[in-house]
């Protein structure tokens, strides 16, 4: 029985920011939006699927989010495959091991409360062959992605291994096809870190914004006040939806009301002060 020499490690990876990103829904007053929220799992581990929470009513395709997403994993190097055990079925008593190339796979989302969340778009990213991020959203695109049409893999750096880079951040482009095209679904802004095992005690790091939050400290983004769920916020409705978009027309009626109403007064009153007029009754 041959021993296999597997190292562990934690893949860590903050996603920051989206922009770009597709406006899949009509909000009730007619605005282009999309819920956005932003889902990541390594190939063989999609039992560990995690998620950000949502960034509501984007407007305009930016999404934040200060959300990091763990995932532990067991490596060889020798092989340059991760060992995945788990049960083919439900009904095994034993685990299976398998060998998968390490990956990561983030989609974006948009989040429906009333029906199934709509797919906007996926980046997969190996992390021997990790695809070089752009520094700025501006210079994010499609043709960083290789296989795509109209990308020039001369032009682009030569991918790295995270392995050794220990650490990237960057915009990464997400794919969606529609009508067998390839089109831009998002952009995501993300930190990608590996993590040997002695260095998590020494360095910690927790889900999302949960505790031990370091390493970095995340703080919850800064959205627009506009980013809430209308369903649960009434008040928060009225003020920064109906109202920031029809407050013109609330003004026109409320208008148009006083002066139905100064008029109906007046035609009330103006037989009663003709007929004053004309009988004089205190002469």
């Amino acid at each position: 029985m041959c021993m296999i020499f597997f190292n562990r490690y934690f893949m860590r990876a903050i996603v920051w920011n989206t922009t770009d990103v597709i406006l899949d829904e009509t909000s009730i007053t007619g605005e282009n939006m999309s819920d956005i929220y932003v889902k990541g799992w390594m190939p063989g581990m999609e039992q560990d699927k995690q998620k950000t929470d949502v960034h509501y009513r984007s407007l305009d395709g930016d999404g934040n989010f200060n959300w990091r997403f763990v995932f532990g994993f067991d490596y060889l190097p020798a092989e340059q495959l991760c060992l995945v055990s788990r049960k083919e079925h439900f009904w095994n008593l034993d685990q299976t091991e398998f060998r998968t190339p390490p990956k990561l796979i983030v989609q974006i989302w948009d989040n429906d409360k009333f029906s199934l969340d709509d797919y906007l778009g996926t980046v997969e990213l190996d992390l021997l062959h990790l695809i070089p991020p752009a520094k700025t959203p501006e210079k994010c695109s499609l043709k960083m992605l290789p296989g795509v049409t109209g990308s020039t893999p001369s032009k682009q750096p030569p991918p790295n291994s995270l392995f050794s880079q220990k650490s990237v951040r960057g915009w990464w482009p997400c794919m969606i096809e529609q009508d067998g095209k390839h089109i831009l679904g998002g952009k995501v802004e993300m930190t990608l870190e590996i993590v040997e095992e002695r260095e998590v005690e020494e360095r910690p790091a927790g889900k999302g914004r949960d505790e031990p939050n370091m390493n970095p400290k995340l703080d919850f983004p800064n959205r627009p006040d506009t980013s809430f769920f209308w369903f649960t916020s009434p008040c928060k409705t009225m003020r920064f939806i109906i109202w920031r978009r029809f407050k013109w027309i609330f003004i026109g009626l409320i208008v148009l009301l006083l002066v139905l109403l100064f008029l109906g007064i007046l035609l009330y009153s103006l037989p009663n002060y003709i007929s004053m007029k004309i009988v004089k009754p205190f002469s």
